[in-house]
């Protein structure tokens, strides 16, 4: 049955979830549960991308991403794969109307990641972070707002700009790894050989710009999502004050990290402000 083989592909994608992120995992089981499994799907196929070309040194990553999207065009066209993240992909991206452009712009970003190491313009460097965060977060508020086009268009902004905070907050707490391990640098006009406190302020208030965005779109959420937004805008909020404390010379030299307890702490205090209406 279908039906059999569609469950088991949802519980992958949880399991991918879970496995790969304790922060977003924990995020998403704060949603409603008539949505979680969803943003569980689109998280699993984003994961598995990025994967494919930040860490399969090993192996041709060009012919693995071929393939991959290959596969994923193919379930999309006859609504099912047997490789189960895509299958449970597939189902998210029927049942809530994805943007078959969004697809497309984020494995464009995952595509630059294989040959691409320097973004040197505003433009890049924005068309790379649409790609690979925007569209993500639109994905997920395509869940959220579940078929009401009015409150997608109203929210969309909003999405897209803690789509950019998350993904810039990454860049700054990976700057070691990315710059050693993979020989990249997304930030434009910053000179990582010379990183100092001026760069690092500059990212930051680009960063808290949008944060501070984004605060708007996620006050204004179905309840069903709201609680579990809110909680992931809290984590990666902590993790921005972390990486504002942190010297410039240090940022490159380690990668900051919430611990479990705080992550707890976060989300005691997420639900406090949910529970008592002072979101």
């Amino acid at each position: 049955m279908k039906t059999l083989f569609d469950n088991v592909s949802n519980e992958c994608s949880k399991i991918v979830t879970v496995s790969y992120s304790t922060s977003f995992s924990l995020a998403t089981k704060m949603l409603h549960s008539s949505i979680r499994k969803d943003i569980y799907n689109i998280y699993g196929f984003v994961r598995f991308a990025d994967e494919i070309v930040d860490s399969f040194h090993s192996f041709d990553k060009e012919v693995l991403l071929d393939r991959f999207e290959s596969d994923l065009f193919h379930a999309l066209e006859h609504k099912i794969s047997l490789n189960p993240i895509l299958n449970s992909f597939q189902q998210t991206y029927h049942l809530h109307n994805l943007d078959l452009d969004h697809v497309k712009a984020f494995l464009k970003s995952m595509r630059w990641d294989l040959h691409k190491k320097n973004y040197l313009s505003q433009e890049d460097y924005k068309e790379y972070i649409y790609g690979s965060a925007d569209v993500v977060g639109l994905m997920c508020l395509k869940v959220f707002v579940k078929g009401n086009s009015e409150q997608y268009d109203a929210l969309k902004d909003y999405a897209m700009a803690l789509g950019s905070a998350f993904q810039k907050v990454n860049f700054l707490r990976d700057l070691k790894a990315d710059q050693e391990g993979l020989e990249r640098s997304y930030f434009p006009e910053i000179d990582l050989k010379s990183f100092d406190e001026e760069s690092k302020l500059k990212i930051i208030n680009e960063i808290e710009a949008d944060f501070k965005t984004s605060l708007i779109g996620i006050l204004n959420l179905p309840k069903e999502a709201r609680f579990g937004v809110y909680t992931a805008y809290k984590y990666y909020s902590k993790l921005l004050r972390k990486l504002k404390k942190i010297p410039s010379n240090h940022i490159k030299e380690t990668r900051v990290r919430v611990p479990n307890y705080q992550k707890i702490s976060v989300l005691a205090q997420s639900y406090l402000n949910y529970r008592f209406n002072t979101l």
